[in-house]
């Protein structure tokens, strides 16, 4: 098994607790909303969105799913894995999240995302592959972000 790990770092003028409420805690009611086109549900096949849940995506062209290993309001962490769906194969075992939104210096948010891929046997991801899921990510992460800058009163 191979293991490619990566880190992300992103900032925003948004509080760490609204896009905490927004990104994590609501995820499964906001994306839905905001990116109709492409996410159709979100919905948990166990539990309530604590730790040890299984959150499923559906989007227009399939599926994936999350176990959630943590969720801290206080300290605004998040860790969760792709166990199931879009982006698992056979040369990949699963992929693991861990999210950590701090505050900035100008009130804002530093968000921080380590990514953990695991492989089966010797297989290596592509740049492009990998550029490619870190867009996505981010792309969604500014989808909230300007949600929550027109509409200063959702998620205090």
């Amino acid at each position: 098994m191979g293991v490619l790990t990566y880190t992300d770092e992103h900032t925003s003028a948004i509080l760490p607790s609204r896009i905490f409420k927004a990104s994590i805690i609501d995820s499964h009611n906001l994306m839905p909303k905001l990116l109709p086109d492409a996410i159709k549900s979100v919905e948990f096949i166990k539990g309530d969105g604590g730790a040890g849940s299984i959150k499923q995506i559906n989007f227009a062209g399939g599926y994936v799913k999350h176990e959630i290993e943590e969720v801290n309001e206080k300290t605004f962490t998040y860790k969760y894995s792709l166990i199931e769906g879009m982006g698992i194969s056979d040369k990949i075992q699963k992929v693991s999240y861990d999210i950590k939104f701090e505050g900035s210096p100008d009130n804002g948010t530093i968000a921080k995302m380590t990514t953990t891929i695991y492989t089966h046997g010797d297989f290596e991801l592509k740049e492009e592959e990998l550029n490619a899921g870190k867009e996505k990510v981010l792309g969604l992460y500014k989808v909230v972000e300007a949600y929550l800058l027109k509409n200063p009163d959702a998620y205090v």
